[in-house]
């Protein structure tokens, strides 16, 4: 069994970590907030006083963060936890990022001898708890191979996406459409509403027939007709609006980077941007709701 260093135990690291404590590694981790690291102490993570201290004596330090800031701050930083790995060892940076911070990480893990690769996952707080994740992930394919039993561990999908950043893109443009593709939904259940067809019969159409998606099995905006829906919760989170905003913001910096302009997934961004400017702590399904206020 491996040592693995874990830099953020929140809603999706904590999860990930446990899974790996379940299976045998002796995992020691980090998060900047008190309840994190109370939380994945009682899972049997050995939490540390730092970023750096987890990835002392480490053969893997995996990263679970925010945003790109956040990861320039802890994995870029002077004398931080990248000069405490030994040569050889490989980061996993599955944070949702932009490509430049990932290029960048890439860049630096390589000038200290390290393997470095971007793994940013799809699946959700069900995935990460599960262990059922599909990781996207960018890097050397000999590196991939050595971590694919912790991979296989935190999840059930390995998507080999090719070289540095590419897990990043890949999960740019998975994150554009079902940003889009809930926010159409919201919006035909709202026409159907408005033109009385009933979100039941609208579903039913829907889920049968060229409409279905993802995005309506798993975050339905209507209540009444997904098990588990957010919208049968006053669309609690079960992925914050908040976050999926921020998703389609890196996918906008992808396409510009790519010298491509955005019909759907800018419309997708702006309508998302509007719910969580105002109540991001809302599940992402809850763009119906800004949807019914315009119609």
């Amino acid at each position: 069994m491996s040592t693995i260093g874990f830099i953020g135990l929140g809603t999706m690291g904590r999860p990930m970590a446990a899974n790996l404590v379940k299976a045998g590694h002796e995992v020691r981790g980090f998060d900047v907030t008190a309840q994190a690291r109370d939380a994945a102490a009682a899972d049997g993570v050995q939490v540390v006083t730092s970023a750096v201290e987890a990835a002392i004596g480490a053969d893997t330090l995996i990263t679970m963060l925010p945003k790109g800031d956040h990861v320039r701050s802890v994995l870029l930083a002077d004398d931080g936890p990248l000069s405490a790995l030994p040569a050889g060892a490989v980061v996993i940076d599955s944070s949702s990022i932009d490509v430049p911070t990932s290029l960048d990480v890439h860049a630096a893990g390589e000038k200290l001898g390290l393997e470095v690769l971007d793994a940013p996952v799809s699946g959700g707080l069900a995935g990460a708890v599960n262990g059922t994740l599909t990781f996207m992930i960018g890097g050397n394919e000999t590196t991939i191979d050595k971590a694919r039993s912790l991979f296989e561990i935190m999840g059930a999908r390995i998507v080999v996406c090719g070289g540095a950043g590419a897990g990043q893109v890949a999960k740019a443009c998975n994150q554009m459409v079902f940003g889009s593709a809930l926010v159409a939904t919201a919006e035909a259940f709202v026409i159907a509403e408005n033109l009385g067809l009933s979100a039941q019969k609208l579903f039913d159409v829907l889920s049968t027939s060229s409409g279905d998606s993802w995005a309506l099995h798993n975050f339905c905006p209507a209540p009444g007709l997904v098990d588990g829906s957010a919208a049968d919760n006053d669309y609690a989170p079960k992925f914050a609006a908040a976050l999926l905003a921020k998703d389609l913001g890196l996918a906008a910096t992808a396409a510009e980077s790519a010298g491509v302009e955005l019909v759907v997934g800018a419309g997708a961004r702006t309508k998302l941007d509007e719910l969580s400017a105002d109540n991001g702590h809302l599940d992402a399904s809850a763009v119906i709701t800004t949807v019914k206020v315009q119609s």
